[in-house]
């Protein structure tokens, strides 16, 4: 079924645990590409989040970005995604002084493939939308952790204590 030329996510749609992270190649901020397959042999956290310079989403882009630090210590990079183009992304980064990559998904192929692109409900008006979700990809490209529906709140600490989890195993 298509709304709009767009993939409705479905449960079987999902991705999970233990499968291959789909690679990408997008635009990202101040002129750079991202492309998942150039961190083979390095952790990745990929998170895909609604819009630019909203509340929640600038919260957690300021976690990201704060806490960034011990994420590289770690030898993991933090990639977000969302369908902002890179003008918005780029004006996001300067007017909160943030740290991290943020990739654009204008055309929604990544969100699709990802399976963050969701219906949602909202005050009774049903609309479509991304998934707040974020996913640890290992080195070998393999998802082993995945957050879905996530609040905001404790999410950028939750995300690095797995990662050290992961480092002290």
């Amino acid at each position: 079924m298509l709304v709009k030329d767009q993939r409705i996510t479905t449960m079987s749609d999902r991705l999970s645990i233990g499968e291959r992270a789909p690679d990408f190649t997008l635009p990202a901020n101040h002129g750079v590409t991202v492309a998942l397959n150039a961190y083979r042999g390095h952790r990745v956290v990929v998170y895909f989040y609604p819009k630019d310079d909203t509340s929640g989403c600038t919260k957690q882009a300021i976690g990201f970005s704060q806490l960034l630090p011990e994420f590289i210590k770690l030898g993991v990079h933090v990639i977000g995604i969302s369908k902002d183009p890179i003008t918005k992304h780029n004006k996001f980064i300067e007017k909160h002084d943030l740290k991290i990559t943020l990739a654009s998904d204008v055309e929604g192929t990544v969100i699709e493939d990802y399976g963050v692109w969701v219906e949602k409900n909202m005050y009774g008006r049903k609309y479509f939308g991304i998934e707040r979700a974020t996913y640890l990809i290992n080195s070998s490209g393999i998802i082993v952790k995945i957050w879905r529906k996530v609040r905001v709140a404790g999410h950028v600490e939750a995300v690095l204590n797995e990662c050290q989890l992961m480092s002290s195993s």
